[in-house]
């Protein structure tokens, strides 16, 4: 007999079950509420139940049970929605029969979750997105395992251990949630030694750069030739591939000095041919430039002139001319003779 069957002051009927993907609710799949039909309402607010409304489910002919709450009583009479994953629990077939009957559940204080998979290791925040699930739920049951949809993926929770009791409400709550390793979690094994490398010739251990493994080539460098690892601690997958790289590209050899010891001079700097370097006076470069003009060497500069006239007719003790910039001790005497304009 389908429907309900209340006994005292307690609530308790047979419905067949259907999976939430029968109604129009997407929503409905997440979290552990079902969908009961109306005459159930009426029956439950006779009864004067706590809320939130809890229910003791069982599958006579599979032997199990687990707890849900209630979503909304609309179902039509002799029927009941389930999440799929509460009729996976169940081992329920569409159609099958189920017994529920309401229950009073302490408040839980401590509960041990254990992922099913390693992949839900792979979500950035993983507590962050099982605290956002668990306000679906409003009981959890030892030995259930619901789901949690994160990104348009499906990873399954198992519950190991609920306190104080074997069934808890999870409503207005604080509980204690502890993670236990996935179930096909390995713990990730020491890397493994390479080969032993060629032993030493008789010239001793091949000497290493401290630039890192050099090649064949002594001028090309073996990048990524190095062991993998990753920063979570999982085996790597796969082997890296050494890339030669050659030292040489875009450098500049400078020239080796030569074998006696000298060193190049093909880069020294000097003053080109045929330019004049300056003397450091006006008048000299001026008188310089234009013997240049004219292909004649440019005059010397001497401390002493040697072409100045004698004054008096050819006595040799006479006074030095005008032209003679000397002294009369002999000594060169500055700006002492004719001047010249630049102009």
């Amino acid at each position: 007999m389908l429907g309900g069957l209340f006994r005292g002051g307690t609530f308790e009927a047979r419905y067949r079950v259907y999976p939430m993907a029968f109604l129009d609710k997407p929503g409905a799949e997440e979290g552990d509420k079902v969908i009961l039909p109306a005459s159930a309402l009426d029956r439950l607010a006779s009864l004067h139940v706590e809320y939130p409304m809890l229910f003791h489910v069982e599958a006579p002919g599979a032997g199990r049970k687990t707890h849900c709450g209630v979503l909304e009583f609309v179902a039509d009479e002799g029927n009941v929605y389930l999440p799929h994953w509460m009729m996976n629990n169940l081992l329920l077939q569409v159609g099958d029969v189920a017994i529920f009957r309401n229950v009073s559940l302490p408040k839980g204080t401590y509960c041990k979750l254990q992922p099913v998979t390693s992949d839900f290791l792979d979500i950035s925040n993983p507590k962050a997105v099982l605290e956002k699930s668990l306000r679906t739920y409003t009981c959890l049951t030892t030995g259930d395992c619901f789901v949690v949809n994160y990104n348009d993926k499906k990873y399954e929770i198992e519950v190991k251990e609920t306190r104080p009791g074997p069934a808890i409400s999870v409503v207005e709550t604080d509980c204690q949630v502890d993670f236990e390793a996935p179930k096909d979690y390995k713990e990730p094994e020491p890397a493994a030694r390479g080969p032993p490398g060629p032993a030493p010739g008789p010239g001793g251990p091949p000497e290493e750069d401290d630039d890192g493994p050099r090649g064949p080539d002594p001028n090309t460098f073996m990048a990524f030739s190095g062991a993998a690892v990753r920063l979570d601690g999982k085996q790597v997958t796969g082997t890296s591939v050494p890339v030669p790289v050659n030292l040489n590209r875009g450098l500049t050899r400078v020239p080796e000095p030569e074998a006696n010891g000298k060193a190049s001079t093909s880069g020294a700097r000097g003053p080109k041919a045929g330019k004049m370097v300056s003397l450091g006076n006006r008048l000299l470069d001026k008188l310089s430039r234009e013997g240049a003009a004219e292909g004649a060497r440019p005059p010397e500069v001497n401390a002493k002139s040697t072409g100045g006239q004698q004054s008096g007719g050819g006595g040799g003790g006479g006074e030095e001319g005008g032209d003679d910039p000397g002294g009369k001790d002999g000594k060169f005497a500055a700006f002492s003779g004719k001047s010249y304009s630049l102009k």
